[in-house]
């Protein structure tokens, strides 16, 4: 099946999506697609309920702060939805942390755009047999 342009298109709405991150380092957004419909999304952030500043007065991030796809993951399972089967696009390449996530959400196919500079997230999501794709937008002519 030719993913390209859905891959495209829900890549570049995670990338809106991101930028309703308070984070100033990096802003990251995430959806969640099954059968072509979108059942979540998410973005690097704080929990609910606290202040919207992702680092502290040093410019490093608080510990408490959401990755993208750790909020996207857990908006599904508020909502009842199954993320069984389904694609996760993100704008940057999952933690070790979020791999775990990933894995356990049933997710089955992770599209990111670009490489965080520790690749043991994708690392052990390829270890798991989910299919990962670096998207490389291809030159329209």
């Amino acid at each position: 099946m030719d993913y390209t342009k859905f891959d495209e298109r829900y890549l570049e709405m995670a990338r809106v999506w991101a930028k309703n991150s308070y984070c100033r380092r990096r802003q990251v957004g995430a959806l969640i697609v099954k059968d072509r419909m979108i059942i979540s999304d998410g973005y690097n952030g704080t929990p609910s309920g606290f202040e919207n500043v992702c680092e502290d007065e040093n410019g490093v991030t608080k510990p408490y702060v959401l990755h993208a796809e750790a909020n996207a993951i857990s908006k599904v399972a508020k909502s009842g939805n199954s993320s069984q089967g389904a694609t996760l696009y993100i704008t940057d390449s999952p933690c070790m942390e979020c791999a775990k996530l990933i894995i356990q959400a049933g997710i089955k196919r992770v599209v990111y755009a670009d490489e965080y500079r520790l690749t043991d997230g994708i690392d052990l999501l390829r270890r798991a047999g989910i299919e990962c794709v670096k998207f490389e937008k291809k030159d329209e002519k």
